[in-house]
């Protein structure tokens, strides 16, 4: 996560300070570019985590790699992108202003192109029963109508944890520190090793789409874009009102 203008290691979009002296492929082009091959990483371990999955290690295996693998790929190019490599992060921080809203729309294709990708690689390497026993590690967390509320409620809460931790860690001046990529990492192993079996413990939309468009398995697919979007919605609304630094924070400033 960095500086998307710049690509520092805080999650602001590059700004004219530092990606306006690279010119418009800096600015523009190579950030997107960044966001569908860190996507395309990010999504290939984690399906082929799920994939491979064997009986005895839960859901320890995959959040470990999901966590591990996010975190390393931040580290490596946060500072061309940002290291958003997801829409609902995406999303929080330009409510925090650290993304342009134009590169709002491109991040997320970027994102979601690369979950395609990524997903699709998933499945070229893995055995084909494998894959089908495993949906292509779409999400099938949830099964019954019953289940609906407590996924939503759940993919909100993780994607909140997920999504301060970011813009607290990467954007907030006040708070922003140089372990930011591995407590982003980090906290995505824990919201899989404690809401995986309510929701999936998504927290990402381009992770959602790219394994059900290569699976087509869209069952209450519409859960892991709802929860996690709410979600950044909420977190905006907390930094840029309530917990933010001065620079970021819209009221209560004081002198």
């Amino acid at each position: 996560m960095c500086d998307l203008e710049s690509g520092s290691v805080k999650v602001k979009e590059p700004s004219s300070r530092g990606r306006g002296q690279g010119g418009w492929y800096e600015r523009l082009v190579q950030p997107c570019l960044v966001e569908l091959l860190g996507s395309a990483l990010f999504i290939f371990i984690g399906c082929l985590s799920v994939i491979e999955n064997g009986p005895d290690t839960g859901r320890l295996q995959p959040a470990l790699a999901h966590g591990l693998a996010l975190g390393l790929i931040i580290a490596t190019l946060g500072n061309i992108s940002g290291g958003h490599f997801n829409p609902a992060v995406s999303l929080a921080a330009m409510l925090v202003g650290g993304l342009r809203l134009t590169m709002l729309f491109p991040y997320w294709i970027s994102q979601l192109c690369g979950g395609l990708i990524g997903a699709a690689l998933a499945k070229a390497v893995s055995p084909e029963e494998r894959f089908w026993n495993a949906t292509g590690a779409a999400f099938v967390t949830v099964q019954e109508s019953e289940q609906v509320a407590g996924a939503v409620m759940a993919e909100i809460i993780l994607t909140t944890l997920l999504a301060l931790t970011v813009c607290m860690g990467a954007i907030n001046e006040k708070t922003l520190g140089p372990l930011a990529p591995f407590c982003i990492g980090f906290s995505v192993t824990v919201d899989i090793l404690a809401g995986g079996a309510v929701s999936g413990a998504c927290m990402n939309p381009a992770r959602a789409f790219g394994p059900a468009m290569v699976a087509n398995h869209w069952d209450f697919h519409w859960i892991y874009w709802l929860g996690p979007l709410l979600a950044s919605l909420l977190v905006g609304v907390l930094i840029r009102l309530f917990i933010g630094d001065a620079k970021i924070r819209l009221i209560l400033k004081g002198r």
